[in-house]
């Protein structure tokens, strides 16, 4: 899987997915719930002096102002489908009052 098909994944929830953040983008920040992805790192294959086999891993975060049992259910059955293997971390912004719940993949 590539980009675009970790993009049409997400765009499979129903909800606004944007790549890094909406002011990167040029678009206005939307209210929750929403998704943002972006590349975290790589972790490449070497042979003969060139990259053999690309892994890439990459953040999603899912924003709710409310914890929404539903919407993570939503997109943890879209990563099954896709076999997408997840790693899932919860946490509370305070200032801003809403929940981060990041996915990290490998592509």
């Amino acid at each position: 899987m590539d980009i675009k098909g970790l993009k049409a994944v997400l765009d499979s929830i129903g909800l606004p997915v944007v790549y890094h953040s909406f002011k990167s983008a040029g678009l206005q920040v939307k209210q929750p719930p929403y998704i943002l992805y972006y590349l975290k790192n790589s972790d490449n294959t070497g042979a003969d002096n060139k990259v053999y086999y690309k892994q890439n891993h990459y953040n999603i975060e899912l924003y709710t102002n409310k914890k929404d049992i539903a919407t993570e259910q939503k997109l943890e059955d879209a990563f099954d489908s896709a076999s997408i293997f997840y790693e899932k971390t919860e946490s509370y912004i305070d200032e801003e009052k809403m929940f981060d719940i990041l996915y990290e993949i490998e592509i």
